[in-house]
Formats: structure tokens, sequence, C-alpha cells
């Protein structure tokens, strides 16, 4: 067994979608990046990476590479469970934690769960999603940014 730890931080502005978990939230403002910029499963990545001892994504998927402008977070997460796979990797669970001030996404993470876990082949009970605010501390709590957490165990 193997554990991984990820973090994510993204800035968010005007005339972007929000894209958390791989699922569109409806919002007025979005993340900034070179992809779509999904704190959620940038932060998951970087876990199941770590875990695996294969660096992190910005070696995997550097932003300075075309290919990956505007991609789907959801494509990368592919290429990492490949990578896993690859390596006879399988992933036994993953917790998540969201911290944004606005919008409240709790009625999403069911669908974040099921996304996550279709991708990674893995029961839709190993995946946790959560999210909590900061209590309008800091850049999450005046809206300038969201941030993830998450830890991944595989075998």
């Amino acid at each position: 067994m193997r554990i991984g730890f990820g973090y994510d931080i993204h800035r968010l502005v005007r005339g972007r979608p929000l894209v958390l978990g791989g699922v569109t939230i409806p919002s007025d403002l979005g993340l900034e990046g070179h992809s779509d910029a999904d704190v959620v499963l940038h932060a998951l990545m970087d876990a199941l990476l770590g875990a695996a001892a294969l660096g992190d994504i910005g070696r995997h998927f550097p932003n300075t590479e075309p290919q990956w402008k505007g991609v789907a977070s959801t494509v990368l997460l592919s290429k990492v469970s490949q990578l896993l796979k690859e390596r006879d990797y399988r992933v036994i669970n993953a917790d998540i934690t969201l911290v944004l001030e606005s919008p409240k996404v709790m009625r999403h993470t069911d669908e974040m769960r099921s996304l996550i876990a279709g991708i990674l082949e893995a029961p839709a009970d190993a995946i946790s999603v959560k999210a909590t605010t900061s209590e309008g501390l800091g850049f999450v709590g005046a809206r300038e940014g969201a941030a993830a957490y998450a830890v991944a165990l595989i075998e």
C-alpha cells in the first residue's frame, strides 16, 4: 500500500466556467488556468502520482505545452489512471476536500464522486469529495480563489 497527498489552488476569474470534480457548476466566476483549472481533480492527480512516486501533474502535463491548453482535467485524470495501471497499481480510496466560499457545491459532490470513480475504475464508495468554506478568511473567503487537498491510497 502506498499513500499520496495532493494540493492545488487556482484564482477565480470572470469569463471562465467553474469546473470542479469534472462537473460544471453554475457560477459567475470560474477558475483560471492553462487547462480547465479543476482544483479537485488536480489535487487528486497529484495525490495519485505522489503515491506511485511519479512526480506531479506539472511534470506530466506542463502548462508550457500547447496540447494541454484548455484540456478537460477528466482527460488528464484518465491519463494518470493509465499510468497507474501500467505499473499494476489500483486505487483503494481517495479523499478530497475542496475549499471554496461560494457557490455551495454539496449537491454536486455525488456526481463528482461517480465521475471520478468511473475514470479510476474504483467503487464510488472508495471516493470521497467534501467541500468547506474558509469562513470568510483569506483569499478563499474573499472569493479570490479556490483550493483543494487530496489523499489517495493505492496498492
